[in-house]
């Protein structure tokens, strides 16, 4: 009879412990997937936020002289940002980032620009995007937060060690330089 309870004591102890371990690593999952839903919201922004940078290239281009790498690296960025992992997209944020504040620089030293109905309603536009991003960014990094805090904390760190779950990136874009909010 002893032996009949220990063996049902140990059985609902290994039970237990077997149904932690998938309730763990499923958390790790639903996690990392939203990770991954919410890089790919940011993706589809910053491809958004390169569309507007094409229209403002050609929107002032007759003003400024952009060059032509400057469309081709907007092309390329447009390409490469859905492929991109979270490194990829801070180096495409950055190099964006850097575009429209030239194309910021130009408005502002064409008066004929800044008036453009067209300009204003593109910078605008970007400013909107510019504020989607920086929202999904802000997700994105809690989710990865909450995911790199279960990976460094015992016991939820002895699953991730058992199914390779490393920790993931922060999205770290630089902040206000050069400022993308519009001011006509």
């Amino acid at each position: 009879m002893i032996y009949l309870i220990t063996g049902a004591v140990l059985l609902a102890i290994i039970i237990i412990f077997s149904l932690y371990i998938v309730a763990i690593y499923n958390k790790f999952k639903r996690l990392k997937n939203a990770g991954d839903a919410t890089l790919g919201q940011i993706k589809v922004a910053l491809k958004k936020r390169l569309d507007m940078l094409s229209e403002l290239v050609d929107s002032v281009k007759s003003y400024a002289k952009f060059e032509k790498s400057t469309l081709e690296n907007i092309t390329k960025m447009r390409s490469d940002v859905m492929k991109g992992d979270a490194k990829d997209i801070k180096k495409i944020e950055d190099a964006s980032r850097k575009i429209l504040g030239d194309i910021k620089v130009a408005v502002e030293n064409y008066p004929e620009l800044k008036t453009s109905e067209s300009v204003k309603k593109l910078m605008d536009a970007t400013t909107s995007i510019e504020d989607e991003i920086a929202r999904h960014r802000y997700t994105y990094n809690n989710i990865v937060q909450e995911y790199n805090t279960m990976v460094d904390v015992v016991p939820s760190s002895m699953v991730a060690s058992m199914f390779s779950f490393g920790k993931m990136e922060y999205l770290e874009f630089e902040e206000g330089e050069p400022s993308l909010r519009w001011e006509a």
